[in-house]
């Protein structure tokens, strides 16, 4: 191996933990913790419950961060429809060899989202939005 390589080598990235602004704790836990199956991994306010300002989740190998947008106290009473408009072009995407299962899965959790389809790419895929509007696909490729 030459010294090129070994300097390479300590420069390799591990994997990428997104961060999302969602409107309100609670309901962002119970759809990527209840329904979808995320761990918390770390939160603030663990005296809050989830009723907290941020959670580190894991799921597999896959890491993500949720914040909220405001401190309860300075949270509107509804969320910004433009704000979460402009969230429809944030798209996460999971790799998952059984998207059948993955679909059933989801749905006994009582998500309701449309079956697999193939996509023009060749993948078999779900896709459907969070409580905050960014985009969720599961896919994997058909061989």
């Amino acid at each position: 191996m030459t010294e090129e390589n070994n300097q390479t080598d300590s420069f390799k990235l591990y994997g990428i933990a997104p961060l999302l602004y969602v409107y309100d704790m609670p309901t962002s836990l119970a759809f990527y913790r209840d329904k979808l199956g995320f761990k918390i991994n770390l939160q603030s306010e663990p005296e809050a419950g989830d009723d907290c300002n941020f959670v580190y989740l894991k799921m597999d190998e896959i890491e993500l961060m949720l914040n909220t947008q405001y401190e309860k106290k300075n949270r509107p009473k509804v969320p910004d429809t433009d704000r979460i408009k402009t969230h429809s072009d944030t798209v996460l995407y999971f790799g998952c060899a059984d998207i059948d299962g993955l679909h059933k899965k989801f749905t006994a959790t009582g998500l309701i989202i449309k079956e697999p389809v193939i996509t023009q790419y060749n993948f078999k895929a779900i896709n459907f939005p969070d409580p905050d509007g960014y985009g969720l696909c599961f896919h994997w490729p058909i061989k």
